[in-house]
C-alpha cells in the first residue's frame, strides 16, 4: 500500500485583501455596505474573480471579522462564492463552525442577494444577519444563473431568526455587475446554464 498524501482544500485571499483589516469599525450599514462592493470591485480590477464581495462583521460592535470575493475561477472551486469565502473565513478565524454559538452575533454583508447555494450556506453558518445590495435579478441580467431559489427566500430565513436586508446601494453594487459583463468578465455557470 502506498503512501499517500490526502488532498487539503485551500482557498487563498487574494493578496490585495489584506489591506482590509479585521477588527476595523464600520458603524453604519452603508459603509459595511460600502466594503463589500469595493472587494466586489477590487476583485475585478485586480483580476482575481469574479463581481461579488462580501464581509462578516460583529452585530454589536460592527468590527469586521472577515472579507470574501468570488473566486470560482482562480480557486478552480464552484463553492467559491463571495458569501462561502467570508463565512468560511470567519468560521477559520473564531475557530467555529457555527457563528450563532455563544453570546456573539454575526451580520453578512454581500455586494448581491444570495444565490441557491449561500442562501443554503447562511442558516447553517449560524449567520444572524444579512444585508444585500445588488438582487439576483441584476445578476441573472447580466447572465449569471443563481439556481433554484424559492420565491419567498427572505421569509425563510426570517422564520428562523436571521434579519434580512434587501436593496442597500443596490444601484451602486449592480452597476459593478454591469461593469463585469460589458468588459465580458467571465459569466461561470454550471454547464453554462444548460440542464
Amino acid at each position: 500500500m502506498k503512501n499517500k498524501t490526502p488532498l487539503a482544500l485551500s482557498i487563498p485571499l487574494p493578496e490585495w485583501s489584506g489591506a482590509f483589516i479585521s477588527g476595523d469599525t464600520y458603524r453604519s450599514a452603508e459603509s459595511r455596505m460600502q466594503l463589500a462592493i469595493t472587494l466586489s470591485r477590487m476583485n475585478i480590477e485586480s483580476g482575481t474573480g469574479g463581481p461579488f464581495g462580501a464581509a462578516v462583521f460583529d452585530m454589536d460592535t460592527h468590527a469586521l471579522i472577515s472579507v470574501g470575493m468570488n473566486l470560482v475561477v482562480s480557486a478552480h472551486c464552484s463553492m467559491a462564492h463571495a458569501e462561502m469565502v467570508a463565512i468560511s473565513s470567519a468560521q477559520q478565524k473564531l475557530g467555529s463552525f457555527d457563528l450563532g454559538s455563544g453570546t456573539a452575533r454575526y451580520e453578512l454583508v454581500t455586494s448581491c442577494e444570495p444565490c441557491a447555494m449561500c442562501f443554503g450556506a447562511i442558516p447553517w453558518s449560524g449567520i444572524r444577519q444579512l444585508v444585500c445590495g445588488a438582487s439576483d435579478a441584476d445578476a441573472r441580467a447580466v447572465g449569471f444563473d443563481e439556481g433554484p431559489k424559492m420565491t419567498d427566500w427572505k421569509a425563510a430565513l426570517e422564520a428562523r431568526g436571521i434579519s434580512v436586508r434587501t436593496d442597500l446601494c443596490r444601484q451602486e453594487a449592480a452597476a459593478i455587475l454591469q461593469r463585469y459583463a460589458h468588459d465580458n468578465g467571465a459569466i461561470y455557470n454550471g454547464r453554462q446554464g444548460q440542464i
